[in-house]
């Protein structure tokens, strides 16, 4: 294994990064990429000592206010691993000048996300628009460009399998936060769980989602659901959440398929846009028994409700009450299966 030290940079000026678009060497780990600037260390510099000199050889400009904001842990997969040390700046003097390594240019940091970048490099972006304090960050590669892993400070951070909007898989792998500010469309799990009661009486369960959740903090919602993990299946991801959540086992040959659902929505929470476009794989399961002692994941799920089918028609309706359950199409399908339950 290889290991190096280096810096990189992202100046920043009228809502602008100077982004380096590498198409200049031809074996360039990063070549068609667009990244900052910055370098490998040289023999007894510093960290500073490196970002100065290569933002000044790559650009001409000197550095006059600039922040240190993480380190990044960079492991390629074929034998390389970088340990890079990043960093913003927004004070510079000099004269722009050519770069060897690729084409400089100002790009609005609206428009950075469009660009071909690394998707671990998203990630960063994501926290430093967020001012996150200062972080390690470790990511992880397959060799061929795909990230494994993503640890932030520590904690391993949520990788999604991004998929066309039919639900075929791209082979494109995002982090949570970075599919939700880009929209990437990526598959989730929605189980519907019901039961008849002991006078005959069927009903749906709902969840009200926990006041700290990044999104429709405190609405109702499905049964139980959430995301399916890089390499995971819907059925396997409806039998942890319904765990995790709910505390309830939960047989997959019990999960009766519903169909499937394109899903989109943007919002701000919590002063930050979440956009939201899931692709949704639906199951009806039904209790055996009617209280099965449910144990609820309190990160996750404030309480639960049950209603019968007219109470779910007329709360999805009702303004006062606060839920997410906006899918007409999904609730149809609901309807339709818990009639077929009736007959």
């Amino acid at each position: 294994m290889q290991t190096s030290l280096c810096t990189l940079c992202y100046i920043q000026k009228d809502n602008c990064y100077l982004m380096l678009h590498r198409v200049v060497k031809k074996n360039d780990v990063n070549k068609d990429k667009w990244i900052g600037v910055g370098g490998h260390f040289e023999e007894d510099e510093s960290p500073e000592d490196c970002l100065l000199r290569e933002v000044r050889e790559e650009t001409g400009y000197t550095l006059t206010d600039y922040r240190f904001r993480g380190i990044v842990t960079f492991v390629s997969g074929d034998g390389v691993t970088e340990y890079m040390h990043l960093y913003t700046a927004d004070g510079f003097t000099g004269e722009p000048i050519a770069c060897n390594e690729g084409v400089l240019e100002w790009v609005p940091k609206d428009n950075v996300w469009d660009l071909n970048l690394w998707e671990g490099d998203k990630i960063f972006f994501r926290l430093i628009d967020e001012d996150h304090p200062f972080f390690s960050l470790k990511l992880t590669y397959d060799g061929h460009g795909i990230l494994t892993e993503a640890i932030l400070d520590g904690k391993a951070l949520e990788l999604f399998d991004i998929v066309d909007r039919d639900g075929t898989p791209t082979g494109l792998v995002k982090e949570r936060g970075v599919a939700h500010l880009d929209g990437s469309p990526h598959p989730t799990v929605h189980t519907w769980i019901t039961r008849t009661t002991s006078d005959g009486r069927l009903q749906v369960l709902l969840q009200q989602r926990s006041h700290e959740k990044d999104a429709w903090p405190d609405c109702y919602d499905i049964s139980s659901a959430g995301h399916i993990p890089h390499g995971s299946t819907p059925l396997a991801s409806a039998v942890r959440e319904a765990k995790e959540e709910l505390g309830l086992t939960i047989q997959k040959e019990d999960l009766h398929l519903l169909g499937h659902r394109l899903r989109e929505r943007e919002r701000v929470f919590h002063d930050r846009l979440f956009h939201d476009c899931e692709y949704s794989t639906i199951y009806l399961y039904q209790l055996k028994n009617p209280n099965p002692g449910f144990v609820l994941q309190e990160s996750e799920v404030a309480r639960i409700r049950w209603m019968t089918l007219r109470e779910l028609n007329l709360s999805v309706k009702n303004p006062a009450f606060p839920h997410c359950l906006d899918d007409e199409a999904e609730l149809e399908m609901l309807r339709t299966a818990l009639q077929n339950l009736k007959s």
